[in-house]
């Protein structure tokens, strides 16, 4: 992978939370990004423990977070539209064409994507 920029999806970070080396690897001295959607999703889940919350905060520190903008908007209606993406995954795609930078994922959805560089990963 070429530039020290990547937008990671949500199942990336809880994969690197988890204690993924490969992924720690992959994200060494990157810039890491994640779409306002990423945080959402991270501190939301039902089940979410104090400490677990806590240490998802810590990390969220370390990373850029990109609000929504209207060039933000503009793609995630162009590449929902395309695509038949959900929501959410619409948004993250288009902080990433926005950012003009690769996505980092696991989720195969993203695959079918071509205006942006999609780096997938699979355990």
């Amino acid at each position: 992978m070429s530039g020290i920029n990547l937008l990671t999806d949500t199942n990336i970070i809880l994969y690197l939370l988890g204690g993924d080396r490969d992924i720690a690897g992959i994200l060494s001295g990157r810039i890491v990004h994640l779409s306002f959607i990423n945080e959402l999703e991270l501190l939301s889940f039902p089940q979410l423990s104090s400490e677990e919350s806590q240490i998802i905060r810590e990390f969220l520190k370390e990373t850029i977070i990109i609000d929504i903008n209207e060039s933000i908007k503009s793609h995630t209606i162009y590449l929902r539209t395309k695509y038949n993406l959900n929501l959410p995954d619409a948004i993250v795609a288009a902080t990433a064409r926005f950012l003009q930078i690769p996505l980092l994922t696991a989720d195969k959805d993203f695959k079918k994507i071509i205006e942006i560089p999609i780096l997938f990963y699979e355990k």
